[in-house]
C-alpha cells in the first residue's frame, strides 16, 4: 500500500488539553476541510467523529509527531492520554 501524503495549505489550529478525561476540539473543521495534521504532547488515544470521545480503546498516536488523517467537514478531533496528560492540537489543511 503506497503512503498518503496530505499536502495542503494550512488553515485554522485548535487546541485542547486532556488527561484521563477526554479532550475535544471546540470546534467541527470547516466545510472544505478533508484532512488535518494532529499531534499531542504525549502519547495519547485519538478518535474522530461528530461528538468524539476518545477512550484508551481508540487508537494511540506517539507524542510530537505530526499525523495527517482524512476528516469529513463538520467532524471533531478527541484525545485521551495514555500515561500522562497533554495537549492535542489540530491543524486544518485545505487540499
Amino acid at each position: 500500500m503506497r503512503s498518503q501524503h496530505y499536502l495542503g495549505r494550512p488553515e485554522a489550529g485548535q487546541s485542547v488539553a486532556y488527561t484521563g478525561t477526554h479532550g475535544v476540539i471546540s470546534n467541527a473543521v470547516a466545510d472544505h476541510i478533508h484532512a488535518v495534521i494532529v499531534w499531542t504532547t504525549t502519547t495519547a488515544h485519538i478518535a474522530v467523529g461528530t461528538a468524539p470521545a476518545a477512550t484508551t480503546s481508540d487508537f494511540p498516536i506517539p507524542a510530537n509527531v505530526p499525523i495527517p488523517l482524512r476528516i469529513s467537514p463538520g467532524e471533531k478531533v478527541s484525545a485521551i492520554q495514555v500515561d500522562t496528560g497533554g495537549t492535542l492540537f489540530v491543524g486544518e489543511l485545505d487540499l
